[in-house]
């Protein structure tokens, strides 16, 4: 395991009901993630997801690689970029993972990458970053 190796890729779609479902089990109900007329009227592109819905579903990857969700030790990120979910379409993210750090201790720093290839692979988040025990 070496600084720059791939964890993988993957490619992600949220949709209204994710939005739904998110909503319930976070509480967070701003019409903004679920009302269209809502969401244009604060001049927003229509309805966008919950930035905490994409940095979880982001991190997944790691997971996945790892194995082990407990081995997450810090995951952090910067919003960078909204991500609207079309009622029809949905959202899709294209998520991808490279070895950032490997600690002295045996713990690796995951850099990832969260882009919108709908609109433009749009970076939705930045310094998405998850330090990982091995």
């Amino acid at each position: 395991m070496q600084k720059g190796d791939s964890i993988g890729s993957t490619t992600l779609t949220l949709t209204r009901a994710d939005l739904v479902r998110y909503a319930g089990a976070s509480g967070d109900f701003n019409p903004i993630h679920w009302s269209e007329s809502t969401a244009r009227s604060v001049e927003l592109p229509g309805v966008i997801a919950h930035g905490m819905l994409t940095m979880g579903a982001a991190v997944q990857l790691v997971t996945d690689w790892c194995g082990d969700p407990g081995a997450i030790l810090d995951y952090q990120t910067r919003f960078t970029a909204m991500v609207p979910v079309d009622e029809a379409e949905g959202a899709e993210l294209t998520v991808s993972g490279k070895i950032g750090t490997v600690n002295d201790d045996g713990s690796v720093r995951i850099d990832l990458t969260v882009t919108d290839p709908r609109h433009g692979d749009a970076k939705v988040l930045t310094k998405a970053q998850a330090v990982v025990r091995r």
